[in-house]
């Protein structure tokens, strides 16, 4: 297993749209293991494969705060999304940086497992802003594009600057 360097925000490359995975195979499994790794060291609850600089519509996330409920979601989709709940986050791509962002409370999701299996289930309160949060990175977008244009250019300034001041791992 391997850690796997997370690009930040400005960086244009997390603006890409991931790909549909189509090959299940070990070395997709050997990615997985370095994603839950590398999202377990920084620590986060949520790591899409756009932020690592691979274009695939992947994401794991763990939840839990124990970290014992491991889940990987492939090619994910949402069927059904109700109600709102606003609440802070953050980002493993935005680092130190928290903020207020509503999102469906309920949600229905399809997606694949590491092994191509089907699977399909609902979640709520914060597994589904989870998953909503690393779906919208598959698409290119990250939670400081529900901000204001302020806030998100203040963000951005600092980042930055904290880049440039060697600041930022």
């Amino acid at each position: 297993m391997a850690l796997l360097n997370i690009l930040h925000f400005p960086d244009p490359k997390l603006r890409r749209v991931a790909r549909p995975v189509t090959l299940f195979n070990s070395k997709l499994k050997n990615f997985v293991s370095d994603m839950f790794e590398t999202m377990y060291e920084a620590p986060g609850i949520g790591l899409a494969a756009t932020q690592v600089d691979r274009h695939i519509r992947l994401l794991v996330m763990d939840v839990s705060g124990e970290r014992n409920a491991p889940r990987c979601l492939i090619n994910p989709e949402l069927l059904q999304a109700d109600g709102e709940e606003e609440s802070d986050e953050g980002c493993l791509s935005v680092p130190g940086f928290y903020e207020s962002v509503t999102r469906a409370e309920h949600i229905r999701v399809r997606a694949m497992d590491e092994a191509g299996e089907i699977i399909e289930f609902e979640a709520s309160g914060m597994e589904a802003a989870c998953i909503q949060h690393e779906m919208d990175h598959l698409e290119g977008k990250l939670f400081v594009d529900y901000l204001s244009k302020l806030k998100r250019d203040r963000i951005r300034k600092k980042l930055v600057k904290q880049k440039k001041q060697g600041t930022l791992s």
